[in-house]
């Protein structure tokens, strides 16, 4: 954190912490355990609800976090969460970053995490989602996680408050991403072993999603790292995603 906020070549470690002694004294972070001799922070839920109210995203669900989560084996995907979100924008940007952010359907019980969500305070709220895979998933959990999100884009709610008059929009357009003209595009950045099998990977994701209606866009985080451009295995097509999605019924 120390180097991300501060000036290139300073020692801004002082300077975190007293920024952090001062948001555990208003109550919004607290110290869950230690990582060597320095002590692990996490925000408290009146800091998650804080960090929520200033944008569009509501809050995040609770997920591990400090010493637990290290302990547990999540420290590098949380690394490389942050290398993935460093290499793709820029220190100016950070604050426009939420992690973990819970996309649920309750009426459908789809639910999951985005490793990562951009929202830029545009005229049009633009918005990105980041799935990052450190190696550690199957191929066919990562592709399963990849439709997930358009069964996501695809469900539909009837205008009204009792969902029983009207036209019906998508669930995503009416309850999240209001401003949001097209549904996000999804970003997935694979990382965690050698280059060559992270493009064997990425070949063999995009035949897995071959012929899904939302857009994603895939690469490794060592291409991101360097500047090299993205692969499209995935277009937005709103009117072929209604037809496969049937309209709900109503109430």
């Amino acid at each position: 954190m120390a180097q991300v906020i501060t000036e290139e070549g300073a020692d801004g470690r002082s300077y975190v912490r007293r920024a952090m002694k001062k948001l555990a004294e208003l109550g919004l972070a607290e110290t869950n355990g230690k990582g060597g001799r320095h002590p692990i922070w996490n925000l408290t839920s009146a800091g998650q609800k804080a960090l929520a109210d200033g944008n569009e995203l509501p809050p995040r669900p609770k997920a591990g976090t400090g010493a637990k989560a290290v302990g547990a084996g999540f420290g590098p995907h949380g690394v490389a969460v942050t290398d993935m979100i460093l290499a793709y924008g820029s220190r100016r940007s950070l604050t426009d970053w939420q992690v973990e952010v819970n996309h649920a359907i309750k009426e459908t019980g789809l639910s999951f995490n985005t490793d990562a969500v951009l929202a830029q305070p545009t005229a049009t709220s633009e918005v990105r989602l980041f799935e990052l895979d450190n190696g550690t998933m199957t191929q066919e959990r990562l592709a399963k996680e990849v439709w997930d999100y358009e069964r996501y884009a695809g469900h539909r709610v009837w205008e009204g408050a009792r969902g029983i008059i009207g036209r019906t929009f998508p669930f995503w357009q009416r309850h999240r991403y209001t401003r949001s003209e097209r549904f996000p595009r999804l970003h997935v950045v694979l990382a965690g072993i050698e280059e060559h099998l992270l493009d064997n990977r990425r070949q063999a994701l995009t035949a897995d999603v071959r012929g899904i209606t939302i857009a994603v866009w895939v690469n490794t985080l060592p291409r991101l790292k360097r500047g090299e451009p993205w692969y499209e295995i995935g277009v937005d097509e709103p009117d072929r995603r209604r037809q496969r999605y049937p309209e709900p019924a109503g109430r």
